[in-house]
């Protein structure tokens, strides 16, 4: 676990990336990380799975930040997983959750080319059948666990949300990095706050 400042972020389906990696609201010194994720080969803090955290008490940390992890449960997964978020945040938590936003992929599909790269990942190119169903290069690797099992517009993202009963949401579509951002409240939060959350806690 990196250790530096008092609140804690568990980062969620960390995979290699690090405390680092996350955005710049989490660079100032303050925030501590725990490192939660279902591989054991990228050392986690937390071995576990977002359906299933026991490992991790309740009311324990500040924030969980969840990238990329949220599509590849089923869709009726989707919101005892956030109700886990949601369980393990101290009462002022927040969390900070990130997916594709299959809307706009469907929008780059439209023309049939489901296999031309969009975008060069650092696992490599990322074509829309790998954000439907999931990174291929890895699931030919044995990792079953990248296969994707569900998808979200915005609007859904955020009704999942609310249906694991957090309390205030603000969320914005990046369509040009084909993605989903959403912050999520335990506690009520004013208007403007949230807003300046979304903007300090994403990218």
């Amino acid at each position: 676990m990196a250790v530096s400042g008092s609140k804690r972020v568990l980062h969620v389906g960390c995979g290699a990336a690090t405390l680092a990696k996350l955005p710049q609201g989490f660079q100032d010194g303050s925030w501590s990380e725990v490192r939660f994720d279902i591989n054991p080969a990228v050392k986690p803090d937390i071995i576990g799975t977002i359906t299933d955290m026991a490992n991790v008490p309740s009311a324990s940390t500040d924030a969980v930040y969840s990238s990329h992890n949220i599509e590849h449960v089923y869709a009726h997964e989707v919101v005892p997983a956030l109700q886990e978020f949601r369980r393990v945040l101290k009462e002022e938590g927040f969390a900070v959750i990130t997916c594709p936003d299959l809307q706009e992929v469907a929008a780059r599909m439209a023309d049939g080319r489901l296999f031309d790269p969009l975008y060069i990942s650092p696992a490599g190119p990322i074509s829309p059948i790998d954000i439907v169903y999931g990174h291929r290069a890895s699931i030919a690797r044995g990792e079953i666990y990248m296969a994707h099992r569900t998808g979200f517009s915005l609007q859904t993202l955020v009704k999942c949300c609310q249906d694991a009963q957090f309390t205030t949401l603000a969320g914005k579509r990046r369509k040009q990095k084909l993605d989903l951002w959403v912050i999520a409240t335990k506690a009520s939060r004013g208007e403007e706050e949230i807003k300046r959350m979304l903007e300090t806690y994403t990218f």
